[in-house]
């Protein structure tokens, strides 16, 4: 059996019984596996790129630490990805930001600077659209809309009640289909 890249499963299960046994090699090797879509996660979910790539490091980090306790009960990349939820979530815990808040307008929305330029040429990237919602709203966005989370999930995630969770993924599709002209 191979992954889409042609890598086999057996070949990449050895290389993390590798890496799980200390081989920095093996681990630079399941590094290189992941860390594309890590990044594309954290980048989704904190909309700043600087923050990103030191939250990918983060995340490997800890995957260094505690992959001598993975058990391979799910898949390494699911390991991996839940791994890099919970440590954006935790960055914004630790640094004491407002990130599940919404800031309330007569509108229901406030994107700030998101416009829509009037050349036929400028299209809006929908990540770049994404980066410029609340935090809170992005954050429920991706793990819902992207990742694929319940609510119930994201309310567990983010301390957040499901219904809350709800409520900002209706205000991030309503902001995200003003500004893409939906």
């Amino acid at each position: 059996m191979t992954h889409a890249d042609g890598d086999s499963v057996d070949g990449m299960e050895a290389i993390v019984r590798r890496a799980q046994s200390g081989d920095v090699d093996a681990f630079e090797a399941v590094y290189r596996a992941h860390a594309r879509a890590i990044h594309a996660l954290c980048l989704r979910m904190c909309g700043d790129a600087a923050e990103s790539r030191e939250l990918v490091q983060d995340v490997f980090v800890r995957a260094w630490e505690r992959l001598p306790g993975f058990r391979g009960q799910s898949a390494l990349a699911t390991w991996l990805h839940r791994m890099a939820v919970n440590v954006v979530l935790e960055r914004w815990r630790s640094s004491k930001r407002e990130a599940l808040r919404m800031i309330d307008d007569p509108e229901g929305l406030t994107l700030g600077a998101l416009a829509v330029r009037g050349d036929a040429d400028a299209a809006i990237d929908i990540d770049a659209a994404a980066a410029r919602l609340p935090a809170g709203a992005r954050t429920v966005w991706v793990l819902h809309d992207v990742e694929g989370y319940a609510h119930d999930e994201i309310a567990a995630m983010t301390g957040i009640a499901a219904g809350t969770s709800r409520t900002q993924l209706f205000r991030a599709r309503r902001a995200l289909a003003k500004v893409l002209g939906s």
